[in-house]
């Protein structure tokens, strides 16, 4: 782990030195929006969308916009980009916007266009431009590692995109909004930054996940606050921080999955008081040690010096043979030497597994391994489909009632609406 240094009340720099939020002044909205209508227009996918979201808020600090290809180029090859004053940070997935011969026509000589949802509804003008071209094999493989096919980012968002990608600054019209019922869990890096103040945190401790929340999370992130004391930090606050953009078909939905953290919150399984739950906005790329680099990074600008790593962060299976992508250990390792994170204090974390002597979540002993269940995300999968309850102190009973909604509700959309009640 790199040197901790405490700060008293203040918070790690954002990369760069400074947040870089690219949002238009509230009083130029107006102007801004009827020039995007002069402008060439670019249609953006959802994901697209999800890009502008985490550029325009800072997350991707000190990015001014969609990658030129310098940027792309430093970023494919050595996970970093070179800043002017020689310093360097970190910066391991591209983030891109991918244009068709047709769209690099319509352009035609223009140094700005507009990015536009919903018909002709500008949310954004990139200005200052460069097309550059989009070799999608040489990215899928630098990415991932690999170029087998059934790679869910690579089938969703690369594989039918454009030959071409445009760079340049990102002016965003107005903040990106979902209307989902979830906005006001997507807070700001700025927005974080203030709350961590607020509650005069001297450490910040990321904790990245996709999935739901249980025991044995919760023992990680509450071992590490205690870690943190014992370091002589006075108020340590976690940051749980699920990812809220694009995940594969067989995750479960962030709806569901938020509704799970407020119940592991309102259980008490993790003090509300020293936790901030909030969504990160990204889409998830599942290449492993590649993007672990991308969500320890991010985090810094949002005001995290500390970061929980686990096994095979950002990992999946390989989609054609029977093994993991990645090697489960190359994640927290990677994460220790990455240019540009030696600000970040990296904590991997022991596997804790289900302790049958103790009725509970533990950390795993290799004395006694046959005290020990480990319950893989698959397993618990069958068990809430199936209605079956886990072992008691396995997750939360509020929690795990709401795992056993969302695979009901998935019966009843398959069965036609047709389905056995939830028991209570």
């Amino acid at each position: 782990m790199s040197q901790h240094r405490i700060h008293s009340g203040l918070l790690i720099e954002p990369d760069g030195g400074k947040l870089v939020e690219l949002f238009v002044d509230e009083s130029q909205r107006d102007l801004k929006r009827k020039e995007a209508l002069n402008l060439p227009k670019i249609k953006l996918t959802k994901i697209d969308v999800e890009w502008v979201h985490v550029l325009s808020e800072g997350w991707a600090s000190p990015l001014k916009g969609f990658m030129r290809e310098s940027e792309f180029l430093q970023t494919l090859h050595f996970n970093s980009i070179r800043l002017e004053d020689g310093s360097v940070v970190n910066m391991s997935v591209p983030i891109v916007l991918a244009i068709d011969d047709s769209q690099k026509n319509q352009i035609d000589g223009s140094s700005s266009v507009a990015l536009v949802v919903d018909g002709n509804n500008p949310i954004a003008i990139l200005t200052d431009i460069e097309i550059y071209k989009h070799n999608k094999e040489e990215r899928i493989a630098r990415t991932w590692g690999t170029t087998a096919p059934g790679l869910p980012y690579v089938d969703e968002a690369i594989t039918h995109s454009g030959n071409w990608l445009i760079g340049g600054d990102l002016k965003v019209i107005e903040p990106v909004k979902y209307h989902d019922g979830l906005d006001s869990f997507r807070l700001s890096p700025s927005e974080l930054r203030a709350e961590f103040t607020r509650r005069n945190a001297d450490a910040v401790f990321a904790f990245q996940l996709r999935n739901p929340v249980h025991n044995g999370h919760a023992l990680l992130m509450t071992d590490t606050r205690r870690r943190l004391l014992e370091m002589g930090y006075k108020n340590p606050v976690l940051l749980l921080h699920p990812l809220g953009g694009y995940t594969k078909e067989d995750d479960v939905p962030l709806h569901w999955r938020m509704k799970q953290h407020e119940k592991v919150l309102e259980d008490g399984v993790l003090d509300p008081e020293t936790t901030v739950l909030s969504i990160f906005p990204s889409p998830m790329h599942y290449a492993g040690p590649t993007e672990v680099q991308w969500h320890a990074k991010a985090r810094i600008n949002a005001g995290a010096n500390f970061y929980i790593v686990g096994r095979d962060p950002a990992g999946m299976s390989h989609p054609l043979e029977k093994r993991d992508l990645y090697d489960a250990d190359h994640g927290k390792k990677v994460l220790s030497m990455a240019p540009g994170l030696e600000r970040l204090n990296i904590l991997p974390f022991k596997v804790a597994a289900y302790d049958k002597t103790k009725n509970g979540m533990a950390f795993f002993d290799p004395s006694r391994p046959q005290d020990f269940i480990f319950i893989s995300g698959t397993k618990m999968r069958t068990l809430a489909k199936t209605k079956e309850s886990p072992p008691d102190g396995f997750m939360c009973p509020g929690g795990w009632k709401v795992l056993v909604e969302y695979y009901d509700s998935l019966d009843q959309a398959e069965n036609g609406g047709v389905s056995e009640p939830v028991p209570a």
